[in-house]
Order: structure tokens, then C-alpha cells, then sequence
């Protein structure tokens, strides 16, 4: 399939490159036309039915460039994505694109150069056979004791006292606040249920509830935080007059047969040799990949790589969007986790830093072991990895294998088939030593 973009990098110092690229005339035509048919979908113009406006004529009565203008807002990112493909590029950070001079008729490509970081060069040092700290697997009866007492905490139940609240008591209560004598919007409440020591009212507010019984009203001071969201009540003093409704305790049950049956096990011992089978499975998966990343760490320090400045800054700035993504996929937006961890976003992204700079240091090197390994995925290996992907498709892993070819995409698979296959290697190879004790 002939490019959609064609490229030449050439090296520049940083641990950067440029790419010069060009967009083939028949992909600029396309999008030319494209533009121009959104530009003329609501245009009136007389002998020619609304929304089938010619290219020619749109460009007529806007002008060529501001429809290449158009085309390119559009299209540039999906281009940019082209160009890192052709040239087989990862990129690190933001890239700086520069648009060359437009084709002022058709048959001419438009070129553009793209500045953009990559993945350090590493030189290796020994990376076979070294020694490497592994944790030992360790299910101690104190770890089971505590998953039961999770068990216990889930199927607990609630049941009414009449002794005075505590900690970890569920409190129903009516309560009315007042500043100053006088009730304030949003003060007053009835039948609101209260779990004493979470921290999730106000300061004071649960703490005044400590030892009251069913029954019995107390007025408790509080004060409100100088940052409390509504602003007309931060920082004022307050009293809450608050009656006690109902006051319940977790009861647990004890731990024998009768609670196994409960949580699906014939008998205690069933459910502990089921918690430590659990445990162990979950315990090992970690300690593996915990040994895996420390083999490569291991190899990045006898290796030389240097990691400039710039190159850190922008794989800390990715890392800080992969969070934000994740934040916003539970319903928490930047400005409010900015809030929350009182930093600005500068001060997150500089914190960040050792940490990118560390992940590049280990692309570095596994980019590094895979040369000199020679490490080259067969197309066995890479139908293998494909074959859920192909079955969710409805083909066979074959057939996936040359759609990606074809758009290029098998390179990104290649690069993460290699890189596993390179830390495998380093692991299978490395001299586990007992973890010293943190």
C-alpha cells in the first residue's frame, strides 16, 4: 500500500530527531475536497444545490490557502500519526511542527517537519547473570488473620444499642445549625445516618457525638475550615443541636463453621486454605513483576544513558495526561485533584520527573538489549499474541497479522513482543538474592 505520508528522519542531538515528511498529492486532494464540501455544506450559491458546491468553486470564493488552511487543522494529527508510523518513530513529549511551504496548485505534495523527542540510546554494561534482589513469598498466619477479619468487617451487621456511641457506631440523628443565634441554609437536617470516625463532617462534628446514647440531644461547636466550599460559612464559628435517634454497633460474627457457610466454605479451615491459595497466587504475580522490573533496573545501572532534561520534562508531562485520563474516568477532573493534593501542575510535573527519567532509562536499555540480542518476533509469536484480538474480530490471527501490516501497525506489537522477550531473558538469567528487609 503506497504511504499516506512519506518521511526522513535525520538525528539531532538531546535525544531528539526531525522528521521531514510530505503528504502525497492525491491525500492533500482528498482532504482539500473534504474541507471544501464542510466549508460549502451551508453555502448558497446560485446553480448549485445547497451542500454539492464544486471544490473549484469554494476555493474560488475563499481562496485556495484558506482551504488548505482548513484541511490541515483537520488532518495534521492524523498525519502526524502517519509520519511517526512510516518512520518507525515512539516519540517522548510533545512534538514542534512546522508546515512548509503549501502547493499553490494540484499534483504537489505538502511538506511539514516534525521535532520530537525519543527514547535515549543506552550503552550496555553487564547484563547477564547479574544479581538481582528478589523478594521471598511470605503468607504469614498474621496475613490470613487479617483477610478473615475483612470477611468478618463484610457480613457484619448493624444492630441497635443503648450504649453510649464509639468509634465505628452508626448514629442516626436530627441536628439544626445555628451562627450566632441564627439558623443558616443548609444547617438543618432530619433522619441522617453518620458513621463516627470517618472524618467525613467538619471538624468537631463527629467528635461531639462521642459517648452520646439514644435519646439524648447534645449542642456541639464547631468551626468551619477557612477553605469549607461554601464560602458564606468558611471560617465562622457555629453550634449544632443534635439529637440522637438510634445508635448501632457492627456486631461480628465468631469465627467458626456457621461463618465459613456464610461466605461460602464448608469450614474455617476451607476458607484459610482458600485465602492462602489466593494470596499466594496474587503474591507471586507481584514479587515476578516486581523481580522483572528490578532485573531491568539492575541492568540500567551498569548501563550508560543519558537522559536529557527536556526528554524527562516531556515523559513526565505524558505520565501526568495517562492520570488525568484515569481521574477523569472516575469523575474527577484536574482542577479538582490539583485541589485536593494542593499542588499546582507544575509542582506535579516536576515530582513526576525522577520518575520519567527512570522509565526512559528502562526503554533505553531493553531497546538496547533487543539489538544486541537480535531479538525478531517470527510471525508464529505475534499470531499467538493476536489470537484474542482475532477471535473478538471474527478472523484468524493471520489474517489480523496483515491488516496490521498494511497500515503498519504491526510495529508497535513487534517492539512489545521484543521488549518482553529481552526482559525474559535478562530475568531467566539473573541471579535472584534474598530482599534485604525495608
Amino acid at each position: 500500500m503506497r504511504p499516506y505520508v512519506t518521511t526522513t528522519v535525520s538525528e539531532l542531538p538531546e535525544s531528539r530527531v526531525s522528521i521531514a515528511c510530505e503528504v502525497s498529492p492525491a491525500v492533500l486532494r482528498k482532504a482539500i475536497d473534504k474541507s471544501a464540501t464542510k466549508i460549502g455544506k451551508n453555502l448558497k450559491i446560485p446553480g448549485f444545490r445547497k451542500g454539492h458546491v464544486p471544490t473549484k468553486v469554494i476555493i474560488s470564493r475563499f481562496g485556495r490557502e484558506a482551504v488548505i488552511d482548513d484541511a490541515i487543522r483537520e488532518e495534521l494529527g492524523f498525519w502526524y500519526a502517519e509520519a511517526l508510523a512510516e518512520s518507525d518513530i515512539e516519540p517522548v513529549g510533545d512534538p514542534k511542527i512546522e508546515i512548509g511551504e503549501m502547493p499553490t496548485e494540484d499534483g504537489f505534495p505538502l511538506p511539514f517537519t516534525v521535532e520530537v523527542g525519543v527514547i535515549p540510546t543506552a550503552q550496555l554494561g553487564d547484563y547477564l547473570g547479574i544479581e538481582v534482589e528478589r523478594e521471598e513469598l511470605d503468607i504469614s498466619d498474621e496475613k490470613v488473620d487479617e483477610e478473615v477479619e475483612r470477611l468478618r468487617e463484610q457480613v457484619g451487621r448493624l444492630e441497635p444499642t443503648d450504649e453510649p456511641a464509639a468509634d465505628g457506631d452508626t448514629l442516626m440523628i436530627n441536628y439544626s445549625g445555628s451562627i450566632d443565634g441564627e439558623k443558616f441554609e443548609g444547617g438543618t437536617a432530619g433522619d441522617q445516618t453518620i458513621e463516627l470516625g470517618t472524618g467525613r463532617f467538619i471538624p468537631g462534628f463527629e467528635e461531639g457525638l462521642i459517648g452520646a446514647k439514644k435519646g439524648e440531644t447534645r449542642n456541639v461547636d464547631v468551626t468551619f475550615p477557612e477553605d469549607y466550599q461554601a464560602e458564606h460559612l468558611a471560617g465562622k464559628e457555629a453550634v449544632f443541636e443534635m439529637e440522637v435517634t438510634e445508635v448501632r454497633r457492627k456486631r461480628l460474627p465468631e469465627v467458626d463453621d456457621n461463618f465459613a457457610t456464610e461466605v461460602g466454605y464448608d469450614s474455617v479451615q476451607e476458607l484459610r486454605d482458600d485465602i492462602v491459595a489466593r494470596m499466594t497466587e496474587a503474591e507471586e504475580r507481584r514479587i515476578k513483576s516486581e523481580f522483572r522490573e528490578a532485573c531491568i533496573d539492575a541492568v540500567a545501572e551498569k548501563a550508560k544513558v543519558e537522559v536529557p532534561d527536556e526528554l524527562a520534562t516531556g515523559r513526565a508531562s505524558e505520565m501526568w495526561e495517562r492520570t488525568v485520563r484515569a481521574l477523569a474516568g472516575q469523575g474527577i477532573s484536574r482542577e479538582a485533584y490539583l485541589q485536593i493534593a494542593d499542588k499546582s501542575e507544575e509542582e506535579m510535573l516536576e515530582e513526576a520527573k525522577p520518575d520519567a527519567e527512570q522509565s526512559l532509562r528502562r526503554e533505553a536499555v531493553i531497546a538496547a538489549l533487543v539489538a544486541k540480542e537480535g531479538i525478531n518476533p517470527g510471525d508464529d509469536e505475534l499470531e499467538q499474541a493476536l489470537e484474542h484480538s482475532a477471535e473478538h474480530e471474527g478472523i484468524t490471527p493471520a489474517e489480523l497479522l496483515e491488516k496490521l501490516r498494511e497500515d503498519l501497525r504491526d510495529r508497535r506489537l513487534i517492539r512489545e513482543l521484543s521488549a518482553r522477550k529481552a526482559v525474559d531473558l535478562v530475568e531467566e538469567r539473573a541471579k535472584p538474592v534474598p530482599a534485604k528487609a525495608s
